[in-house]
């Protein structure tokens, strides 16, 4: 499933053709999403405009002049794609990505042609008024971005403090942190030099107090994610850009997939384990 750095990537390459432009036509080619979608979505979204294109965690959202906001889930195989009425663009298509599923296609003022496309049906898609969205049972339990100013160790460890979960389930527990995933916890922890195995609570100290480690993560967190969305995202099955590419961090893995092979700081071989249900790349030799 995309990442943080995934759906701010899709995010980008979506902003310059949707945001300004007016929707002029809406074309559900296939209702039967994660959710289907709302028998009465064109007409809640033809003929207003996209005043701003933002993300929350893993989530895209489109501000509408009408007073919406459009929800939107890459799921586990979803994908945009962009395309000009007078130009149509070329496209590298895998055969899961085949116009069959092609399921939602947005017509914009200024020709631009956006369209979603899923094989495996997991995405979404959902109006929300502007009012309620901090109600929306999808976003309102959501932890802090982790890009964001607020985001820092004191938060981070006050968020840790009393969980007996390992620290790399806490990681992914979008309640704690936004838009983490498998592969940037496996990369973030790695570079902090903390074991996925410990305690989540260690990172704090008694009082809730940020210590040492709270603090080498919260950077590793940042960094990391800030060199993936630079590459474009990690493209190991289904992600693609805005226009078709392949994102290239998975060429910068550290850790994560590298089972075996040895530790990028020569300490020690990466190990895979299985934490929850997922597994997890680590080096046991560096990571404490």
């Amino acid at each position: 499933m995309p990442e943080l750095p995934e759906v701010e990537t899709v995010r980008r390459g979506l902003a310059p053709a949707m945001e300004g432009a007016r929707i002029d036509k809406v074309e559900v080619r296939h209702r039967g999403l994660r959710w289907p979608i709302a028998k009465d979505f064109e007409k809640r979204i033809e003929g207003h405009t996209v005043e701003g294109l933002g993300r929350r965690a893993k989530y895209l959202t489109a501000d509408l002049s009408s007073g919406d906001v459009l929800v939107m889930h890459l799921g586990m195989s979803g994908s945009f794609r962009v395309g000009h009425e007078s130009r149509p663009g070329v496209y590298y298509h895998e055969k899961s990505k085949s116009a069959a599923h092609d399921h939602v296609v947005f017509h914009l003022s200024n020709g631009e042609i956006v369209t979603f496309n899923d094989p495996r049906r997991f995405g979404s898609m959902k109006l929300v008024p502007r009012a309620r969205l901090d109600q929306e049972p999808l976003l309102k339990s959501i932890g802090p971005e982790p890009l964001g100013n607020e985001f820092d160790a004191a938060m981070l460890a006050a968020a840790c403090q009393a969980k007996k979960t390992s620290l790399k389930a806490a990681l992914l527990d979008q309640r704690v942190v936004a838009g983490l995933g498998n592969i940037y916890v496996c990369e973030a922890l790695y570079r902090a030099h903390l074991s996925p195995k410990r305690q989540a609570s260690t990172i704090a100290d008694r009082h809730g107090k940020p210590n040492d480690r709270a603090r080498a993560l919260v950077v590793a967190i940042k960094a990391v994610l800030n060199d993936a969305i630079k590459a474009g995202g990690s493209s190991l099955r289904d992600h693609r850009r805005a226009d078709g590419s392949l994102g290239d961090f998975q060429h910068n893995f550290l850790v994560y997939d590298r089972e075996g092979q040895k530790c990028p700081d020569g300490k020690g071989t990466v190990k895979r384990i299985v934490q929850n249900g997922r597994s997890t790349f680590y080096c046991p030799s560096c990571q404490k």
